[in-house]
């Protein structure tokens, strides 16, 4: 399709001038200035979204997006052959459904083309436009969210940004298979609604967790089809760009590593970035953070190891047995990466078993007779 007629071209400032650093991430962009670019041939295609109808609080300053690519187009060129292009800024809807829906279309044209949509979006509603690009893929999806808070207010009257995240788990019909909160904090967060994803079987790590076991985030991360990143999980000083502002939260190089978690994934095929507001960036640290984060996403893709196939040669096979079971439970570890996976029996006969992230500890935790939580979820999940 003619993606062209769903954009905005960039400002005239982020052309490529004679005396530019050619060591550049502005270099390596075919972006759309003057003619749209051929994002068939990208690996990952950028794109701002500045539509606010879904927030309480209007931005009504410069583009958020353009902000971010101030500072992300003046970082040095990573590792990798850096196939990217920007396709600007999308045009809103008439209706901030329209908005949705316009985001969905871009969303599901790019990761048919294998091109990997990095969003960088005004307010965080606009992830489930990013959510339903996958509604017509074939088979259930997996999100992971990381955010201070959980966005399922039902009060009436209440944002689209906190409702969000309650369309998404209500939505029909339903493709989600699994859903991981990373980041939350507790006082922000009503236990009603931590209950609700307990219930669901799905998996959470509030920051406490985070800074404490960062590597924990990766396996939930490494599950992942899609990821939604909420700027307001960063603590203020690290990032200062969304209101009200908060004092605590992830660091900003724990926010970069969850970044590099996502772009490292082999199965993630969409990144968005939401909620970066300018007018409090008063100095654009924010907007050098979550610029930092995107870099971090490119670094990680261009790593990746193509750990998709169990049956490879890059895979070791386990198999532990319970004394109390005729059943094995069966480990991959990656001979590349070191990265565990497992597999979860489907009691379906007709449908095939679930191959998961995990990690060594569950591995051990299985060898002592003990079935992992990890497994434990999924398998209810699968039921």
């Amino acid at each position: 399709m003619n993606l062209g007629i769903l954009f905005q071209p960039l400002p005239e400032e982020f052309e490529i001038q004679p005396t530019s650093d050619l060591k550049s991430v502005a270099a390596q962009i075919d972006g759309f200035i003057y003619k749209f670019p051929d994002w068939q041939e990208a690996d990952i295609a950028i794109f701002g979204v500045n539509d606010n109808r879904g927030k309480t609080v209007h931005n009504t300053g410069e583009n958020p997006a353009d902000v971010i690519r101030r500072s992300f187009y003046k970082l040095k060129k990573g590792t990798g052959r850096y196939r990217l292009t920007d396709l600007g800024n999308l045009s809103p809807g008439i209706t901030l459904e329209e908005t949705h829906f316009r985001i969905r279309e871009v969303v599901e044209t790019l990761i048919a083309n294998n091109t990997i949509p990095v969003i960088l979006g005004s307010s965080h509603d606009l992830d489930y436009g990013q959510f339903l690009a996958y509604e017509t893929w074939g088979r259930p999806v997996n999100l992971v969210m990381v955010d201070s808070a959980l966005d399922m207010t039902e009060h009436a009257g209440a944002a689209e940004n906190q409702l969000h995240l309650h369309k998404i788990l209500m939505h029909e019909p339903n493709y989600l298979f699994s859903f991981s909160q990373i980041g939350h904090q507790s006082y922000l967060t009503e236990p009603e609604m931590m209950a609700v994803l307990e219930k669901l079987n799905f998996e959470t790590i509030r920051i406490g967790e985070v800074h404490k076991d960062l590597p924990k985030t990766e396996p939930l991360i490494r599950h992942a089809d899609l990821m939604s990143f909420d700027v307001s999980a960063i603590r203020f000083q690290d990032a200062p760009g969304y209101s009200p502002a908060n004092p605590f939260g992830l660091t900003g190089e724990e926010a970069c590593q969850l970044a590099w978690y996502a772009g490292l994934n082999d199965q993630l095929t969409s990144f968005g970035v939401y909620e970066y507001d300018p007018t409090s960036d008063a100095h654009g640290l924010g907007a050098s953070t979550v610029a930092t984060m995107v870099w971090y996403f490119i670094e990680g893709y261009y790593q990746r190891k193509n750990e998709l196939d169990f049956t490879s040669k890059k895979f070791t096979k386990y198999q532990v047995a319970f004394h109390d079971n005729p059943h094995k439970m069966i480990f991959y570890k990656s001979n590349v990466s070191d990265k565990w996976w497992l597999e979860v029996e489907n009691l379906t006969p007709e449908k095939d078993n679930h191959i998961v992230p995990c990690t060594y500890e569950d591995y051990l935790q299985a060898t002592n007779g003990e079935v992992p939580n990890r497994w434990i979820l999924t398998q209810a999940r699968m039921g």
